[in-house]
């Protein structure tokens, strides 16, 4: 039997590295079809407690190894992983679960797929590097796309705007500026060690939310459909998404940031009919094509000289 051949094997590599990136996807945006199915049930910021400490305690040994390796590693770095563990797991924590209330998983998905066109803006204002045409328009395109979606195409000043809406605003922007740390933070310790740090603090972070619910409604946080949601959270956007990522990606490389981004508010659309009876509306698919296009247009730009580098929340 001859053996199979060089392009044949290639073929196939890839083939499993999108279905590989399609599941991550699927596991990342399941965040939002969450957010939005358990809307008002379950208290936000116990979800997001649960979820982050869920990772933390999983990622743990990770943790535990990188620092027995290199026990000072992250000295005075404690200012560092605080941030960006409230930047990236509180403010995409617990505002996630309540935006899930007044508004949809695909407007949820769409918005939080701006982060890395905010990640380059706010790397061409601080001046770290330089901005193109190209990422320019793509950028318009990016933001006009938002705006229609976020206003539902209605003209006037604050007409269609939801306060779910807004909150995944906030949230996008919180996701950014932890793109911007978490590569900054730790240098030198593995993905998932920074990511267990991170979890640790954005777990801390949300405590006393947390507290406050479980004291006000213990039906709603501690009930069966609560614990299912919170092992849920932790395990598949939380815990299954990272450790996948990181193995793709080490795997694969730059394209695994690509796919994830452009493939994220595809599957959320299909989980959205599928589990929540939510079909996207012309104001979706054209404001997301604007969107993704934009930021496609952009990302290519940047990708010729550097790496992308934004996870989904």
């Amino acid at each position: 039997m001859s053996e199979p051949s060089e392009e044949a094997t290639s073929k196939a590599r890839e083939v499993l590295g999108l279905l590989g990136f399609l599941l991550v996807a699927t596991a990342q945006v399941s965040n939002m079809i969450l957010a939005r199915g358990v809307a008002g049930s379950v208290p936000p910021f116990s979800i997001a407690f649960f979820r982050w400490s869920i990772v933390a305690l999983g990622l743990l040994p990770a943790v535990v190894m990188a620092l027995r390796e290199k026990p000072g590693l992250l000295q005075g770095q404690t200012l560092g992983i605080v941030a960006a563990g409230f930047l990236g797991m509180f403010v995409c924590g617990g505002p996630v679960y309540v935006a899930g209330v007044t508004t949809s998983a695909i407007n949820l998905a769409l918005i939080m797929s701006l982060a890395p066109l905010a990640v380059l803006l706010f790397s061409f204002i601080s001046g770290q590097e330089p901005i193109h045409r190209s990422q320019i328009i793509g950028m318009l395109l990016s933001l006009a796309g938002a705006a229609l979606i976020i206003t539902k195409g209605q003209a006037a000043v604050g007409a269609g705007v939801v306060t779910g809406d807004l909150l995944a605003l906030m949230a996008m922007l919180g996701w950014a500026g932890y793109t911007l740390l978490q590569n900054r933070v730790g240098s030198g310790v593995s993905f998932l060690a920074r990511i267990g740090l991170f979890a640790a603090a954005g777990a801390l972070f949300s405590l006393p939310f947390a507290i406050h619910e479980m004291w006000s409604a213990p039906a709603a946080a501690f009930s069966g459909r609560a614990a299912l949601v919170y092992l849920f959270a932790g395990l598949v956007p939380g815990l299954f998404a990272y450790s996948a990522y990181a193995y793709l990606g080490a795997k694969f490389g730059a394209v695994s940031t690509s796919l994830s981004l452009y493939l994220g508010p595809i599957v959320s659309a299909v989980l959205s009919i599928l589990f929540l009876g939510e079909a996207p509306t012309m104001i979706h698919l054209i404001g997301g094509a604007l969107s993704l296009g934009g930021m496609w247009l952009s990302l290519q730009a940047k990708q010729v000289g550097h790496r992308p580098n934004a996870t989904s929340a």
